[in-house]
């Protein structure tokens, strides 16, 4: 495996990072590569590892701090590694989610002299996968003081528009009870998979909710996104399940949105049990850190729809935005890309919001 050259263009960069393969829980390989790049092509840097996780942090005493997070791993390579070059996109494992985003903040760090802020920077595994081994979480339990800033910047691909805050996300799982026969004695029972009629039905007719904060409208969605019931093909069933997610603003709290999920099917007879709770983010840009990374990007951003590591920072008091080159539609398929003028251009805009005038 050759070095990683954080002096050459980020979109090399990219394509050296997407071809270190790092699936989550199998990040040390591009970890170590991270941690000796780092080490060897920086100053001022305190260097820092973490599990699979790399940090690294100035102290100039500047006025403001800057947190740059991304994370290492990928979802499972799919026939896309090693990185190819087609015109101008960027293919492979990774160049989407978010290894164009770790490239562009590295780079940073080795190339800028003047700071306009201290800077952290976090390079964290395990974030594609179930939320009890996000690196994330540990280097919050373990080493929380290197999570202390004035703004996060998470690299997540956002097309290379600003995308503030983020919804939060509630799954709950319902149940009804009936009693089982056979079906050609109907009847005789009562069909559970029949009881969550007028639970369709108040699905079919809910309105969602549209919140304006700072500028960033959050637009709501509860749906029911899994049903199961039924033990053969000539029984009434006796039980029934469904799932239904609540895509909320951050404006509420995770508990405000869990009684207002319970609101909308109240009088009707059912199980129900959270199965899944992560709260929003919100947006901050109205704090002069971010205001100023708004400015640096032209005055142009929106709100992030689904749920991000922002809400991390959210929740310790750091105003956090996700910002990266990359479609996020194109994230975790087997044909991912990325437009390499994204990667040009969110560095550009990085180096000014950076950069000390």
């Amino acid at each position: 495996m050759s070095p990683l050259d954080l002096h050459a263009d980020p979109i090399d960069l990219t394509a050296a990072l997407v071809d270190i393969p790092s699936v989550s829980h199998d990040e040390s390989a591009i970890a170590a590569a991270v941690e000796s790049a780092l080490r060897e092509q920086t100053t001022g840097f305190e260097i820092i590892r973490n599990g699979n996780a790399v940090l690294a942090r100035t102290d100039r005493g500047l006025p403001s701090r800057v947190m740059l997070a991304g994370h290492l791993d990928t979802v499972p390579i799919a026939d896309n590694v090693p990185s190819r070059r087609e015109g101008d996109l960027l293919h492979g494992c990774g160049t989407v989610d978010m290894k164009s985003g770790d490239a562009v903040f590295l780079h940073l760090a080795a190339t800028i002299e003047n700071l306009a802020h201290d800077l952290t920077l976090v390079f964290y595994d395990c974030e594609e996968i179930a939320a009890v081994h996000n690196g994330l979480g540990r280097i919050e339990r373990e080493i929380p003081e290197w999570l202390r800033a004035d703004v996060a910047i998470l690299g997540e691909p956002t097309g290379g528009l600003i995308e503030a805050g983020c919804q939060g996300t509630l799954r709950v799982t319902l149940t009804t009870r009936g009693t089982r026969a056979h079906s050609a004695r109907s009847w005789l029972g009562d069909n559970a998979i029949h009881r969550f009629a007028p639970v369709l039905q108040r699905l079919s007719d809910y309105t969602a909710r549209s919140v304006d904060i700072d500028g960033c409208v959050y637009r709501e969605g509860l749906s029911a996104v899994r049903i199961a019931g039924g033990v053969a093909g000539n029984v009434v069933p006796d039980a029934a399940e469904m799932d239904v997610n609540f895509r909320f603003a951050p404006d509420r709290s995770a508990e405000q949105a869990i009684d207002h999920v319970r609101e909308v099917f109240d009088g009707i007879e059912l199980g129900f049990e959270v199965t899944d709770l992560s709260p929003g983010a919100l947006p901050g840009l109205s704090d002069p850190a971010a205001a100023a990374l708004i400015e640096a990007a032209g005055g142009e951003f929106r709100a992030k729809y689904g749920w991000t590591d922002v809400s991390r920072f959210s929740a310790l008091g750091i105003p956090a935005v996700n910002y990266g080159p990359g479609d996020p539609n194109f994230a975790h398929k087997r044909d991912e890309h990325v437009p390499v003028q994204q990667i040009t251009d969110v560095t550009t805009v990085l180096r000014a919001y950076l950069s000390a005038k």
